[in-house]
């Protein structure tokens, strides 16, 4: 409000636009907050004090009240190029556009009708020039503009397409629909930085089996995840491979319950099952298990992060997940209690759960571990004693290596 006043007292023009006001039809709680205005970023800069300028494609004013952030960005205009401000590359995709204009061209800039609805703090109206308020009261996702067109200037719309549907339970335009189909594989010309926001946009946000399911429709989850779309056609021991699927349940589950969801572990849930199958191929080629596995996270990871750029400190707690698996295989002796002391242990076993849940790991596995943690120090020693069953059966297997070793000798021991 602050924002929307001073503007206006200045004498500028400004609005509520885009996402708030369409969740605030809804009866939901905006997650931010955007104003547009006719003043240039220079000019918001210089009514408010705690602003700064950001952006290059899109340059923007951030209006900072606290740790609150006021997104106010300038009309933009929808005429040719001018002065090196808007560019487009050879597909059509624009690379900066920072043309301004009026209200009545900045709506046409817009992607969806639902998202072009600005907010008039004058009269307390809704300003709809593109039919947005009959879309939402049909609960319909449609573009402005022809659908070809505007995925080519930017094709991450097909995912921002994707993550709105799903969220606001509305159903896409079929010429949307249409499009997505066959301009999926522009997504691969994004920067790979951009996807991987993307990413944590569409499945930490609470709807990300929904969100799976619909990215594989239209063909849009094979560019961002090849190695594992390719993986999810193979099956395992004649059933289909649902881990993947389980780590998203329980990652809904978890934020529907308030609890925190890491971005590290739904990847690793992700590329499980591709470094998995390369690891396969280089144990059935004589290489040792934990190498295997190793080059096999490493090959996968590398082709990966051109695709999306996961930082290192995610794909460090990635390998840490999956190098943690085969050790959770020993129960006796003191790698247990060395175990979980491990940083990463509670991830690493929460893992383990996901893969007994789904049939790769042993659930008996999984349930001595749960109770192992939970012991107390004496009933731990207890737990990873080796049984008189195996002790007994190492004593025979002693014996019978001795008696070899005196018949060779020639000494009769009767």
């Amino acid at each position: 409000m602050k924002v929307l006043y001073r503007l206006q007292k200045e004498g500028f023009e400004a609005y509520l636009v885009g996402g708030c006001v369409r969740d605030l039809l809804l009866g939901r709680e905006p997650k931010d907050f955007d104003v547009s205005t006719n003043a240039d970023p220079e000019q918001v800069k210089k009514v408010f004090r705690n602003c700064r300028l950001i952006g290059r494609r899109f340059r923007l004013a951030h209006v900072y009240f606290g740790r609150e952030v006021i997104e106010v960005a300038t009309f933009r205009g929808g005429g040719e190029a001018e002065n090196d401000k808007q560019v487009l590359n050879n597909e059509g995709r624009l690379l900066r556009d920072n043309v301004y204009g009026t209200i009545e061209e900045d709506v046409w800039r817009r992607d969806f009708t639902v998202n072009a609805l600005y907010y008039n703090i004058k009269d307390f109206s809704v300003v709809d020039y593109v039919n947005g308020m009959a879309d939402h009261k049909a609960a319909t996702l449609r573009l402005i503009g022809d659908p070809e067109t505007r995925f080519r200037e930017d094709p991450v719309r097909m995912l921002r397409a994707v993550r709105f549907a799903v969220k606001l339970g509305f159903k896409l335009d079929p010429d949307c629909e249409k499009s997505m189909h066959d301009n999926a594989e522009l997504l691969s010309s994004i920067p790979a930085a951009r996807l991987y926001d993307e990413v944590l946009k569409l499945f930490l946000s609470g709807n990300a089996l929904q969100t799976f399911e619909m990215l594989r429709h239209y063909g849009l989850f094979q560019v961002l995840f090849p190695a594992t779309e390719s993986s999810l056609a193979l099956e395992e021991n004649g059933f289909p491979r649902l881990l993947l699927i389980k780590a998203l349940e329980n990652s809904d589950s978890r934020i529907a319950d308030g609890k925190t969801v890491t971005a590290y572990f739904l990847l690793a849930a992700f590329l499980w099952e591709p470094v998995q199958i390369r690891a396969k191929e280089k144990i059935a080629k004589g290489l040792f298990e934990s190498v295997a596995y190793q080059d096999a996270a490493n090959e996968v990871i590398a082709v990966q992060i051109k695709i999306t750029a996961l930082p290192r400190h995610i794909t460090m707690a990635m390998r840490e997940v999956w190098s943690l698996q085969p050790k959770f295989n020993v129960c006796t002796g003191s790698k247990p209690s060395r175990l979980i002391t491990h940083p990463r242990f509670r991830a690493g076993y929460d893992f383990l759960l996901l893969r007994a849940a789904t049939g790769s790991a042993d659930p008996e596995l999984a349930k001595w571990w749960g109770k192992y943690q939970d012991a107390g120090e004496n009933e731990q020693r207890k737990m990873t004693q080796p049984s008189r069953k195996s002790q007994s059966k190492s004593g025979r297997k002693r014996v019978y290596r001795k008696k070899i070793s005196d018949d060779k000798t020639g000494t009769d021991q009767g």
